[in-house]
């Protein structure tokens, strides 16, 4: 069974909780509401929030000032959401650690996406970091040592940019089960997918397929699956 994720929401309306509760509840998230910036952080040292939800514009401790705190005590993916909307506004959320930005109002599609790259990108960190303790991986001749960034085919080093070396890795990580274009972009590039996002991902893979055939073109080691995205089959 699906684990639903636990969402903290702090505003010190009322009714954007609400709304951000009813929006969020329908993607199956559970949304935890808190008004007040002290009893957030409470709310957080106590364990088990899967991302925050911050106002800018709040009492006492501004958003700015609480995500700094945050920051501080832990890596949890924060969004800011706030009628502030102008550039610094979105520069200084940023640099004070938050992972994104949105403006109100907001479009409820939009939030949901939002938040379930933040999430994506936080799982996939964490996947990275419990990796570490495999950090060679291998199939078809391919090897790949996250730890020393070496890859090689058949024994001969791959020269590869850091986001192609990242693309095999997350590739042979999978284990034969094709990885989605967007789940390659955002896991890499560590940005949101937008559309345009496709054909970066796109321009890569043919790097890597013409680097990969320099050493051995007999086979295909990276296959496309239509609709999906790309794979490395064993």
């Amino acid at each position: 069974m699906e684990v639903s994720q636990n969402i903290l929401v702090v505003d010190d309306d009322p009714m954007i909780v609400e709304l951000v509760a009813d929006t969020l509840g329908t993607a199956g998230m559970r949304v935890v509401p808190c008004t007040n910036s002290l009893e957030a952080l409470g709310i957080l040292d106590r364990g088990g929030i899967d991302l925050v939800i911050l106002d800018v514009m709040m009492p006492g401790i501004d958003g700015f000032e609480l995500c700094c705190r945050l920051r501080g005590r832990s890596r949890v993916p924060v969004i800011f959401l706030s009628a502030k909307g102008e550039e610094a506004d979105k520069v200084v959320g940023l640099m004070s650690g938050a992972d994104d930005y949105v403006t109100k109002p907001f479009l409820p599609r939009e939030l949901v996406a939002r938040v379930k790259s933040c999430l994506r990108r936080a799982s996939y960190a964490a996947e990275d970091a419990a990796g570490a303790r495999e950090a060679l991986l291998a199939c078809r001749g391919l090897e790949v040592d996250r730890a020393g960034h070496v890859a090689r085919l058949h024994g001969e080093d791959l020269a590869l940019t850091p986001k192609e070396f990242d693309v095999l890795a997350l590739l042979l990580a999978a284990g034969g089960r094709p990885v989605s274009t967007r789940d390659l972009y955002e896991a890499v590039w560590g940005e949101c997918y937008l559309a345009a996002s496709a054909n970066s991902v796109m321009v890569h893979i043919r790097h890597l397929r013409a680097k990969l055939a320099e050493i051995d073109s007999d086979q295909v080691f990276i296959e496309t699956v239509w609709g999906v995205g790309y794979k490395i089959a064993p």
